[in-house]
């Protein structure tokens, strides 16, 4: 029997490439997004199906849930893609920033797996795949607060969750990737920042300078996070965190290495 996988944030960067790699698999694939209707290369596919989906809002979770699951008649993976990023003092963060931080990166999963539970409940059993961040359970650029709340929220809610759907069969996992080929993530990053305070100018070119250097060639490839949420989805594996590529391992490695005060230290000596 074919099964169906429903994944957020497919418009482009991992959830596009999660959702061709499984339709190439064989697998039903709901692709959701804010506007499908402009999306032309995963409509083309014939095992993927686009829906209509703000994360942000429960309604629509909902709505998109239902539809994928008459579609396809039963789903038994949710991959929680969709994300954003805010870095810059936290400062200057406008008010609307802090709020769509959370609301993407930490209600985004909530709504999904809000309007899941009852279909997983009902086929008793069920798996999300939550994609976090090494920034989920590391901090390593500075002005990344707002980022690295959302991450550690998810981490939080994914690692709590566990205990009280157990009893169902529905697993939870997280997969925390570094910077990866083609994420764009930089050109996608809201900054904040502040026309007459010049405090913090120091350090934020300093974070900007490294942003603006990383080398596209020594960032992960794309499908190696790909190919862990697949062995997630197949049951491969049965990890509940999987670190994915050098930087995340190296950092998580560095910090198992000494104590939280030397980490804090050694990662702000790089910026100082």
């Amino acid at each position: 029997m074919t099964k169906s996988i429903f994944i957020t944030g497919a418009s482009s960067g991992l959830g596009r490439h999660t959702a061709i790699h499984f339709a190439q698999q064989g697998w039903n694939v709901a692709a959701t997004m804010r506007d499908p209707d402009r999306e032309t290369e995963l409509a083309a596919h014939e095992r993927i199906r686009l829906f209509k989906l703000d994360v942000t809002d429960p309604v629509q979770a909902r709505a998109a849930v239902h539809a994928a699951v008459d579609a396809f008649g039963d789903v038994e993976v949710v991959v929680n893609n969709a994300g954003v990023g805010s870095y810059g003092p936290l400062e200057f963060a406008e008010e609307d920033t802090i709020d769509w931080q959370f609301a993407v990166n930490v209600r985004g999963p909530i709504n999904v797996i809000r309007a899941f539970l009852p279909h997983f409940r009902e086929r008793k059993g069920g798996r999300f795949i939550n994609i976090s961040s090494f920034m989920g359970v590391t901090t390593a650029v500075p002005t990344g607060s707002l980022y690295n709340m959302s991450k550690f929220a998810l981490e939080g809610l994914t690692e709590g969750l566990y205990y009280e759907l157990k009893p169902f069969n529905i697993e939870l996992h997280l997969v925390e990737p570094g910077g990866f080929k083609g994420n764009r993530f930089v050109e996608k990053v809201v900054f904040n920042t502040h026309p007459d305070i010049r405090d913090y100018d120091p350090l934020i070119r300093k974070v900007n300078a490294l942003m603006k250097s990383a080398d596209e060639s020594l960032r992960d490839d794309p499908q190696w996070i790909v190919d862990e949420i697949d062995a997630l989805a197949t049951g491969r594996s049965d990890r509940f965190r999987t670190l994915v590529g050098k930087t995340s391992k190296d950092l998580m490695q560095m910090r198992a290495s000494m104590p939280i005060e030397d980490y804090l230290a050694t990662i702000a000596a790089n910026f100082a």
